[in-house]
């Protein structure tokens, strides 16, 4: 299950005793406070805290631009102007702190961001519950033969349900080994920082993660991708509707430039002045490598 009954409990506790604040809050994001949202088969991500709105934003950037940004007419018109125009500090003044549920190598993928505060459950203290991440079937595929970081075409039949009995069985049997090994309560057993290098990568884990949305945007672009690893990709699915209710303004912007935008090396820019001015251009009179020519043309084609 998502969260244990302990975790449960405490959420409804907080729930039941709301404190006033003097503080700016985002109406959207409150409603998320102490809410889980499940991912994956037993995973979730839930709001702990967070710090600033789209107001924040513009604060930030008004205090740091004073004139420069008074042709402004809007809060969301100058939102739009700082992503467009690539400005960090303003997005970093606002803050998110969640508790996320998720498999080991799903964990190990995101912990490459290094542009955020963590706090893992730990294995050396606490004993890991037996919850494993089993895929659905449709989510079984085999490894794509034009990308080495990525899927093909999904199995089927009898070597579906083979890969299913692998992962469930190895799970199993792994967790009863580390069980074996720490002992039951009053046994001397195995060091549980020793037992826990028995336990497969696809055991679930959880962590606190607090990042500033200047670099929460950097990591959803880059794992709310459909080309991102379908795992990662949920969480930040989730995350995205968590960001879109805090900060609207911001994220209206950041799906604009960021998820529906562009970038277009020179190269790129003037084989597209190249086209529009009526020239056939082609991979072969473009400057580009097939592998950049292929890019190009997804973006100009959509």
């Amino acid at each position: 299950m998502p969260i244990t009954p302990e975790q449960d409990a405490e959420i409804a506790e907080l729930r039941a005793a709301p404190k006033m604040t003097y503080r700016a809050v985002s109406e959207g994001m409150e409603a998320h406070l102490y809410k889980v949202n499940p991912v994956l088969d037993h995973g979730f991500v839930r709001v702990i805290d967070y710090m600033g709105d789209d107001a924040a934003i513009c604060q930030a950037a008004r205090v740091s631009y004073g004139k420069g940004t008074k042709s402004v007419q809007n809060d969301a018109g100058l939102i739009r102007y700082l992503m467009r125009h690539w400005h960090s500090t303003p997005f970093e003044m606002c803050e998110i702190k969640l508790h996320v549920k998720l498999p080991v190598f799903v964990a190990r993928q995101w912990i490459r961001h290094r542009t955020a505060n963590v706090n893992e459950y730990s294995a050396r203290y606490s004993i890991l519950d037996r919850e494993f991440y089993i895929p659905e079937p449709d989510a079984l595929a085999a490894q794509s033969v034009v990308n080495n970081q990525g899927r093909g075409e999904a199995l089927s039949g009898e070597e579906a349900v083979r890969v299913l009995e692998y992962l469930k069985g190895d799970a199993a049997r792994c967790y009863d080994h580390y069980e074996e090994m720490i002992g039951q309560e009053g046994q001397q057993g195995l060091a549980r920082e020793l037992a826990r290098m028995n336990l497969p990568a696809n055991i679930y884990t959880q962590w606190y993660w607090k990042v500033d949305l200047h670099n929460l945007f950097h990591f959803l672009r880059l794992r709310a991708d459909s080309h991102a690893q379908y795992e990662i990709r949920v969480y930040a699915e989730e995350i995205c509707k968590l960001v879109a209710d805090w900060v609207p303004a911001a994220y209206g912007a950041f799906e604009d430039y960021r998820m529906g935008g562009a970038t277009i090396s020179e190269r790129g820019l003037l084989c597209m002045r190249r086209m529009l001015k009526g020239e056939t251009v082609t991979q072969e009179s473009s400057g580009m490598s097939a592998g950049e020519w292929r890019e190009f043309m997804a973006v100009v084609e959509g």
